[in-house]
């Protein structure tokens, strides 16, 4: 039995084994918590991701190694290359964790994205201030996820405020982008070279964590979507990569700005779950094996609500039409992600009131429905 090897244990590591067990794969796990989400269904190696002991193991134990979050040391999964292979490439992992290293790939391909400097210092702020202009927002260079390590500034007088919050830490700024949505494409590329790319997807975020994903995203024409795919194509094939790989974009008029990427199976995407061909989680481990990838179209429309803070009762979700709920294995917190729902269907008005249905079954907050009745407007005539 093929063995996948995973540094992380969180629940993209998860729904990884549960996609893959159906198709005769096994999975270990290296993760430091104990009581991890991915350990309850697979083997878990206990201990901090650079210990070299257990990425040997892990390595010498798998017949290929993948990761669930881009957190995870670089120089471990370098490591592990002397026992195993490992995909996504540990390149792109680097890429993932430093916003300067992911905004210079862009500039490299051509990719438009918002204009941006480094900043290593309180000096370096105040030029940058001068270079990019005001409204922006200083981002860390690493380990910002859901909004963290983020702060806006509206006034040269903010910076120094803005810079503290940093924490001194070295960092970019980011002019702020107008945009009229915020959007993420997935592709997928295998170990053989094949490339394949799911529909966009629209996402709303509430305290700068995702909330609610609508698939396919609505009102896209086929211009934006081959615009989208162009840009996502354009990384993997840069990266050589293999696995799946996030770009979160926004949407300007006809335009696209790329914001970040995401080197591994992601949050928007969940959806593919119950509303597409294949999911992400399985084509990513198809990529990995150099398999042939499953296709990536979508099965009607598709709405993914991410449960937050406190466990819903099962019995309630699964009440509403076309709701298919997919719990962590996790313990309630507030703000932490212990699941998410999917709402699935051929006809938009009834996924919308499902979605608002279930919305309230958990507490969540959602957009209002563009046109009143539905989250997808009726294609023009």
């Amino acid at each position: 039995m093929t063995r996948i090897g995973c540094l992380g244990g969180g629940q993209l590591g998860r729904m990884l084994a549960l996609a893959g067990y159906p198709m005769g794969l096994s999975f270990t796990f290296l993760e430091p918590a104990s009581n991890s989400s991915a350990g309850q269904v697979g083997e878990q190696l206990v201990g901090p991701y650079d210990d070299p002991e257990l990425l040997a193991r892990l390595g010498a134990d798998s017949d290929l190694v993948t990761f669930e979050f881009e957190s995870v040391p670089e120089q471990s999964a370098r490591a592990i290359l002397s026992h195993s292979p490992v995909f996504p490439p540990p390149g792109a992992l680097l890429l993932g964790q430093d916003r300067l290293l992911e905004k210079r790939l862009f500039e490299r391909l051509g990719i438009q994205a918002a204009e941006f400097a480094a900043v290593d210092t309180l000096g370096d702020l105040d030029r940058a201030i001068d270079q990019v202009g005001l409204p922006a927002r200083l981002k860390t260079r690493r380990l910002g996820y859901d909004g963290h390590g983020q702060a806006r500034i509206t006034e040269r007088e903010e910076a120094e405020f803005a810079w503290d919050k940093a924490g001194g830490l070295p960092s970019i700024l980011e002019r702020e982008v107008g945009f009229d949505r915020e959007l993420s494409i997935l592709g997928v590329r295998s170990t053989a070279g094949e490339v394949a790319l799911y529909p966009l997807t629209q996402n709303h975020h509430q305290d700068s964590i995702l909330r609610l994903s609508l698939a396919p995203a609505p009102g896209i024409g086929s211009q934006l979507q081959a615009s989208a795919e162009e840009i996502c194509r354009l990384i993997l094939e840069e990266l050589a990569y293999q696995g799946v790989l996030a770009v979160e974009l926004f949407q300007v008029g006809e335009r696209l700005f790329a914001n970040e990427i995401a080197p591994r199976v992601h949050n928007s995407g969940h959806w593919t779950m119950n509303g597409a061909a294949t999911s992400q989680f399985e084509n990513h481990l198809r990529a990995g094996l150099g398999w042939k990838l499953g296709s990536t179209a979508a099965i009607g429309h598709s709405a993914m609500v991410n449960l937050l803070g406190d466990l819903p009762d099962p019995a309630r979700v699964l009440a509403v039409a076309g709701a298919h709920l997919h719990l962590y294995g996790k313990s309630p917190r507030p703000g932490r992600k212990l699941g998410h729902v999917n709402l699935t269907g051929a006809d938009p008005v009834a996924v919308t009131a499902a979605s608002v249905e279930v919305a309230e079954v958990v507490g969540a907050k959602l957009p209002p429905p563009a046109d009143g009745n539905s989250f997808w407007p009726a294609p023009s005539p």
